[in-house]
């Protein structure tokens, strides 16, 4: 059942953000409906993908915490992060779906993030790290 090159292609087909030409975000693995297993091998693969979570993320954020950030790097972050609202508002099923049906759309909405920007037509300078990110939210990596 694990396949990792199916469930990272699912997620990059699922998250891409078609009006801008990218993904929300770098990559991982996506998986919904998955039933082609029994109900206990399902559960156990969703089991060690959670498993999995902390033991990967918490080095990263150990390494990474502490760092110092610019202006520039935080107003980027608000970029990304319309990005993300975008994407939920317009693609997501649960979201279009819970809209579109009714839905409790303050708990709907609680995914979104307190804070996000968008600016007309930005480009991130060539050479720059936000142009590196922008090149894999355009053409996913695999990290494998």
């Amino acid at each position: 059942m694990a396949d990792y090159a199916r469930f990272k292609t699912w997620c990059d087909d699922y998250f891409h953000i078609r009006h801008r030409g990218e993904r929300r975000g770098v990559g991982g693995l996506f998986f919904d409906d998955v039933n082609e297993a029994s109900k206990d091998e399902c559960f156990a693969f969703v089991e060690a993908c959670a498993g999995a979570f902390l033991p990967s993320y918490l080095p990263i954020l150990e390494r990474r915490k502490d760092m110092p950030y610019t202006e520039e790097q935080r107003d980027w972050q608000q970029l990304r992060r319309g990005r993300y609202v975008e994407f939920n508002l317009v693609y997501d099923r649960g979201t279009t779906f819970g809209l579109n049906t009714n839905g409790r759309v303050e708990s709907i909405l609680m995914s979104l993030p307190l804070t996000a920007r968008w600016e007309y037509a930005h480009t991130p300078e060539d050479g720059s790290a936000e142009a590196a990110l922008l090149d894999v939210l355009r053409t996913p990596r695999d990290w494998v």
